[in-house]
């Protein structure tokens, strides 16, 4: 009982922090969700990481919420789900609260206003960071299929400008035909 205790404090605070000091959206916290629960404290897989950020980004509504979600599910069940998702949302439900007191103040400073700018700049990297580290891991897989999909999939939206929306139920519909069928074999 008691190291689900601390689970769920490692949780609540690492999700806390993480929605608290990353701009960007999403996608950003994507790869510093990894870097925590993968790389640095070893709850999850790479792989398993992978499959819960398609979940994520599959699901309606925010992908910091629903990868909070689907890693809260993933470490402690329901209760982790619970802690996970506040500590994702009070960060933003703050600093919003506290912007919108201030938002005749913030709206006309200039410096504020190249800050946010210069930040968008190291979102693009960081999001450029995440389809790197997400694409080499299936490179070093060296599956076919998979690599195929991916090609497909970044075909699809880059060059023949097809909605994601619709990328993403194709590939997920491939990826649970794969299961399936992996399943069936097995």
């Amino acid at each position: 009982m008691k190291d689900k205790k601390n689970v769920l404090r490692k949780l609540f605070l690492s999700t806390l922090y993480l929605s608290a000091f990353t701009f960007g959206g999403g996608y950003v916290i994507v790869t510093l969700m990894k870097k925590k629960f993968v790389d640095q404290y070893h709850w999850i897989e790479e792989d398993e990481m992978l499959d819960l950020v398609a979940i994520a980004q599959s699901a309606p509504g925010p992908i910091a919420v629903n990868g909070a979600i689907v890693v809260g599910y993933k470490l402690a069940g329901l209760f982790g789900v619970a802690v996970a998702i506040l500590g994702t949302i009070i960060p933003p439900f703050v600093i919003i609260a506290l912007v919108s007191v201030c938002y005749n103040a913030f709206r006309s400073n200039v410096i504020v206003g190249k800050m946010l700018e210069g930040m968008q700049s190291g979102v693009g990297a960081v999001i450029a960071s995440v389809t790197y580290e997400m694409g080499a891991g299936i490179v070093r897989e060296k599956n076919g299929i998979s690599l195929l999909i991916m090609a497909g999939a970044f075909l699809a939206s880059c060059v023949f400008r097809v909605n994601v929306v619709v990328i993403v139920i194709v590939c997920g519909v491939l990826g649970a035909l794969r299961t399936l069928i992996a399943k069936k074999n097995a």
